[in-house]
């Protein structure tokens, strides 16, 4: 419940902008993420909560959206108010912004409703000036402490609010710490070196923006204000939010915080630590500090941090208080918490709270361990882990033996887990350019910042010199889900010559040079490690996930298989059946393709003659050898195929087998019309002209068709020659049937693909109903079952849904070619040339081929619909690659279908994901209830 502000408080704006905390009382809520961002609710949480927190208040995202809309002005009346909360500010605090004898400092700080770590801008020790600097240095009696702040002040406010490039900076800085020795940290800098450098560093905003360092305390808020705003699309956090799927129109709050001094001395610091280890989710205090520092200096790397657990003997009395203060905060949200704390003089103060961002391993143990403790329930276990996370568990990891010999270049900090391999590049800009062209890079850093963000997400994994466990490379790595090495202190970087080295090793590399990465060890290889996947049976806490998973998930996860050994490896993770096995794959494999390409070059002929024979004409010699060619043939394949099902019924035993008939145009078991030109047109020129090659030639450009995927597939292709569908029809049956006799129990389905039209539907299932009859009779009292079902994948079969179910007990979509009808596309041309750009250019919002488009979906309702109004108990599914892509589960739980089939190694994926489309259509349906 919000608390009223006090009575002296006047809002001159026409909406409320601003909620304050402070004196142990706060306006708003930790509920109130979507106005106040997490920062700015965490602060109010925690202030309510008694817990030791600066006096401040929360500029809301609302006014940051209207920021934007009117034109990047700050809202009517938004000024005033924000004058009138600085009055309150320094009532709680007792000192004034600007006064000179009792300077009041404040920092100002972004805060998204979801965490964005590092993408958007903060600005510390705001309010200083030469005047309130002399009044910081006489209330503090620390010269050194004063000048390090004003000069990292004017740092920071010229590089964030005026635009300087940080290098500018940094360069002036490293030299005076060059000055010292090789090995001088900051902390060594002298006060005159401080002086001297903040005079350096104004002159460099003079020179780079033509105006002099602003000095007026009001004016630098406003600046500020305004920064943090215009941050909030930004470069980085753009793509951040792309790449985490964030919206753009949510704003950024503003939170502007009294100042507390971490950089006053030995009995002063900063940090961050979580409530449990974010890397393995071991329940243990997990972070970093540094005495006599500021925040920026732990997230940005510049000194290695000290681990959390040397607080206790530094400052024992203010561990204890902050071990205390993270349980009391983990118990209260639920969750592990990120803090971010500073020490003044030996007092805590709280700085942030949040969820925190943790590794795919940590997350899955932090869920098991909080249900055992207590703490969630196993429906919100299952509603914590994120889908991808469970695909990077199942990520592969580095052979031991390729290790064995393996010249290791440097050793870090374990920052991230995962294996990495790929080229070496030194700069964010140069990894999205290589990526782009097809390689795979690994980003070597210094250290990351913020601005680093877009070559971190498409590197396969980030190696930094500098750094520590909570460094800027480190928390992004984790939250994206990359292989990360941080700290790697051994490890030169010469970005001017591209390369590195490691003098203790002796190991150097350029750029381009493959380089392999261990984030779960630290450890960095020169050259290209071979890889073994990951094993799913030694990972119990995700198995446990993911059969509390079972127990929520409404609808079934199947799998897409054409093997007995995929088959297998899908139900090791779960899989309760196969939604599509393709009998074309099979024909593919050693003699097999001889034996179709025969079969084929004869089929129409040998169609022809069978068509004359049945009309009751003879057939010449030459026609019944051609049909003799053409059985034999087809004999060999049946018999080569019932072996196939009858692998798969064993692998799936008891469970149902999904198998679609012959789908693609015979030319595609041919060789490449161009490549069989260009063969003969060579043996023509050499005089050595096979006549096998000519034939072959003949039948290619005969079977040839402008576009194939309209053209002679699927129901068609077995109707126009039917011994291809009978076969493969006998051969599942008799599989079954020798299955059934070896004590199996097989589930056999039958699924014609591409049907337009009942009468399609209906003449083919006439067709194999007698082929099962005939199969019947011959299995002398062993039952056969067996059920007839279509894919829908033509936009008229799904309108005419109604009148295919009265021919089909089941229903399977087939969403990659009803994706390509129903939009026009062409899947491989589109994807290779202008989808990947209408994405990008937001001209469409996804890549339909990935994530269920909304009106394939609605077509796919309408056919559940028709095709259960038909015939009640239709069973549906769906096997196209949607099938294991979470939001498109989502979109197939809300119709309504059965099951979901995907491939084997998205399983793990479409168990956890089809749980929460379960929970979140509870939560729907719990809310219109209401």
């Amino acid at each position: 419940m919000t608390i009223e502000a006090p009575p002296d408080r006047v809002h001159k704006a026409t909406k409320r902008y601003i909620y304050a905390w402070g004196d142990g009382a706060a306006e708003g809520n930790g509920e109130m993420k979507d106005l106040l961002g997490g920062k700015g609710a965490g602060l109010a949480e925690m202030t309510r909560a008694g817990l030791p927190t600066p006096p401040g208040f929360t500029i809301t995202t609302e006014a940051c959206n209207d920021y934007f809309d009117a034109g990047e002005q700050l809202p009517d009346g938004l000024w005033d108010d924000v004058l009138e909360a600085m009055r309150e500010v320094e009532r709680r605090t007792g000192k004034g912004f600007g006064d000179p004898a009792n300077p009041l400092l404040v920092s100002v700080r972004s805060g998204a409703k979801f965490s964005m770590p590092g993408m958007m801008d903060t600005v510390l020790n705001l309010g200083l000036n030469e005047a309130t600097l002399g009044g910081l240095i006489e209330l503090t009696g620390n010269e050194r402490f004063g000048w390090d702040a004003y000069r990292r002040f004017i740092q920071m406010f010229g590089r964030i609010v005026m635009g300087v490039k940080a290098e500018r900076f940094d360069e002036l800085l490293e030299a005076k710490k060059h000055a010292h020795g090789p090995d001088a940290r900051d902390t060594d800098l002298t006060v005159a070196d401080l002086e001297a450098l903040a005079a350096d560093f104004r002159a460099v905003v003079k020179q780079d923006t033509g105006r002099e360092f602003p000095g007026e305390p009001y004016e630098q808020l406003d600046l500020a204000i305004k920064a943090v705003f215009a941050s909030w699309f930004g470069k980085r956090a753009n793509d951040y939010r792309n790449s985490q799927k964030i919206p753009h129109d949510l704003g950024t709050a503003v939170n502007v915080v009294t100042m507390v001094f971490g950089n006053m001395g030995d009995d002063s610091g900063t940090g961050v630590a979580f409530t449990r280890d974010p890397n393995s989710g071991t329940n243990e205090l997990f972070g970093e500090y540094l005495t006599n520092a500021q925040g920026e200096d732990v997230v940005a790397g510049i000194r290695t941090p000290a681990k959390i657990s040397h607080l206790a003997d530094d400052m024992p009395e203010v561990y204890d208080e902050f071990q205390r203060i993270g349980e009391q905060l983990e118990r209260h949200y639920r969750d592990v918490q990120d803090l971010e704390f500073t020490i003044e003089r030996g007092r805590l103060y709280m700085l942030q709270t949040r969820n925190a961002k943790r590794t795919a391993a940590a997350a899955v143990k932090i869920a098991v361990d909080m249900v055992r403790e207590g703490l969630i329930s196993e429906e919100e276990a299952v509603a914590r882990i994120e889908p991808a996370q469970v695909d990077q568990l199942l990520r592969a990891t580095f052979d031991p033996k390729a290790l064995e010999d393996a010249p290791r270049i440097v050793k870090g900090l374990n920052a991230s887990p995962g294996a990495a391999v790929g080229r070496a590049v030194f700069d964010a800009d140069t990894a999205v350019e290589w990526v782009g062209r097809g390689e795979k890079v690994v980003l070597v850093r210094i250290e990351t910042s913020p601005d680093d963000f877009h070559g971190m997400a498409v590197a396969e994994g980030i190696i930094t010199a500098r750094g520590g466990a909570t460094s800027h490379a480190a928390v992004v790595a984790r939250q994206i889900g990359k292989p990360c090495v941080a700290g790697s202190a051994d490890l030169a970087v010469d970005y001017a010559g591209e390369a590195a080295s490691c003098a203790r090793t002796g190991i150097s590399f350029q750029q381009g040079d493959w380089v392999s990465l261990d984030g779960s060890t630290g450890d960095l290889y020169l050259g290209r490690l071979a890889t073994v996947q990951a094993r799913f049976e030694d990972q119990p806490e995700l198995q446990q996930v993911l059969d509390w998973a079972d127990e929520i998930r409404r609808m079934g996860v199947w799998t897409n298989a054409d093997k007995p050994e995929e088959a297998a490896q899908a139900r090791s993770y779960g899989a309760r059946g196969i939604g599509l096995c393709r009998t074309e794959h099979m024909f593919r494999e050693g003699e097999r393709l001889e034996i179709v390409r025969g079969a084929i070059l004869v089929a129409a002929a040998a169609t022809r003659a069978k068509a004359k024979r049945d009309a009751g004409d003879a057939l010449g010699a030459e026609e019944q050898a051609v049909v003799d060619e053409f059985d034999a043939a087809m004999a060999k394949l049946e018999q080569l195929q019932q072996g196939d099902f009858e692998g798969i019924f064993g692998a799936m035993d008891g469970l149902p087998v999904v198998i679609r008939l012959i789908d693609p145009p015979l030319h595609e078991f041919l060789p490449n019309l161009e490549e069989q030109l260009v063969k003969v047109t060579r043996e023509e020129v050499t005089g050595e002209v096979s006549e096998a090659d000519e034939e072959l030639l003949r039948a290619i450009r005969s079977m040839h068709e402008q576009n194939p995927m309209l053209g002679l597939r699927g129901v068609r292709l077995g109707l126009m020659i039917p011994d291809f569908v009978k076969v493969q029809t006998r051969a599942i049956l008799n599989a079954q049937i020798a299955v059934k006799k070896a004590g199996g129990h097989p589930i056999a389905k039958i699924m014609i693909p591409l049907v337009g039209h009942v009468n399609e539907l209906a003449r083919t299932r006439e067709l194999l109903e007698a082929e099962a009859a005939a199969v019947r009779e011959a299995a002398g009292g062993v039952e056969v079952d067996y059920k007839f079902g279509t894919m829908i994948e033509v936009p008229r079969g799904a309108l005419t849904a109604d009148e295919i179910a009265r021919e089909a007990t089941f229903f399977s979509f087939g969403t990659n070619d009803l994706t390509q009808m129903t939009f026009g596309y062409s899947r491989d041309d589109a994807e290779g040339g202008f989808l990947l750009k209408y994405v990008e250019d937001k001209i469409l919002p996804v890549n339909p081929f990935q994530t269920l488009d909304d009106a394939v979906a609605d077509l796919m309702r309408i056919a559940v619909e028709k095709g259960r109004g038909a015939r009640p108990d239709l069973e549906v599914g769906i096997c196209g690659e949607h099938g294991g892509d979470p939001e498109s589960i989502a979109k197939c739980e809300r119709i309504g279908l059965d099951y979901v089939s995907c491939s084997p190694f998205r399983v793990p994926v479409a168990r956890l994901a089809g749980a929460q489309a379960t929970l979140a259509a509870r939560s729907s349906l719990g809310e219109r209830d209401k």
